[in-house]
């Protein structure tokens, strides 16, 4: 496997690496926006009962080929608006590495293919997290605002995603995606498709980190922007605040109290 060409070689301008720092905060800068402006268009129209937008259609019975791709729309804007921003440690670090490859005659894949990797990951989640959505909807566990109506079901999903919190797999993954430099000398690979592929492998650490939490929006409702940009911030500061497992572990002991609390409010309920 070729080693990549990090701190060994001369440095570039300090004004070369401020301009690709700047580009590329910015250019994914303008996707999460872009992301999240559709998802605040498409939460209001929905809410508003203004003019149908795709969500609006999720709340059926029976979906059509054409809901599906839209779901599956929403589903992928809504990863990008929330995975994107927390891959912009990894991204730079790609970034000056192949700055640093350029200034000794080396060319790399542009940034671009790398995130090209990580979105797909995303992407395939989506489409997971469409046909998850799809089979509650068809059992009729889903409002129209996309929250769980089985109090159970909520219950659930916070019990598996507090326990998974303290799993040494979550831990595993946790250590990748807050080590960038590790991550690109231990997976380095040259060309464009071993860039993809770099992207595709640090995007299957995130998701391995990240998927139980993401079905936390069937709690707190798919289309909740408050929601969403609280699973958004929690999974980004895990990934960047001091490297203790506490606050992970606290905050997974936490969901499974409330899930637990959940439960036993369902029980006597029923009872």
């Amino acid at each position: 496997m070729a080693q990549p060409v990090v701190g060994s070689i001369s440095r570039p301008s300090s004004a070369l690496l401020l301009r690709d720092r700047l580009v590329v905060l910015g250019s994914l800068g303008a996707v999460t926006a872009l992301a999240w402006a559709y998802l605040a268009w498409s939460a209001t129209t929905m809410t508003g009962a203004a003019a149908p937008s795709p969500v609006d259609m999720m709340g059926i019975r029976s979906w059509g080929v054409a809901d599906f791709v839209l779901v599956f729309f929403m589903w992928t804007i809504m990863m990008v608006g929330m995975m994107v921003p927390t891959a912009a440690p990894m991204t730079m670090i790609y970034a000056a590495v192949a700055r640093k490859a350029e200034g000794q005659g080396t060319v790399l894949a542009p940034t671009s293919t790398f995130v090209s990797g990580y979105v797909a990951v995303w992407t395939f989640f989506s489409l997971v997290a469409t046909i998850a959505q799809w089979g509650l909807d068809q059992a009729a566990l889903l409002s129209p605002m996309m929250v769980a109506t089985s109090p159970a079901l909520g219950a659930t999903l916070l019990i598996a995603a507090g326990a998974y919190q303290l799993t040494p797999a979550k831990a595993a993954c946790l250590r990748h995606c807050r080590s960038p430099v590790n991550f690109i000398a231990q997976h380095w690979r040259s060309g464009a498709l071993g860039a993809f592929r770099m992207g595709l492998e640090h995007g299957a650490f995130c998701l391995g980190c990240c998927w139980l939490l993401m079905g936390l929006l069937f709690v707190g409702g798919v289309m909740n922007l408050l929601w969403i940009a609280a699973i958004a911030l929690f999974v980004l500061l895990e990934k960047v605040v001091p490297r203790t497992p506490l606050a992970g572990q606290l905050a997974g002991g936490a969901m499974m109290l409330t899930g637990l609390a959940l439960l036993a409010t369902w029980f006597r309920a029923a009872g």
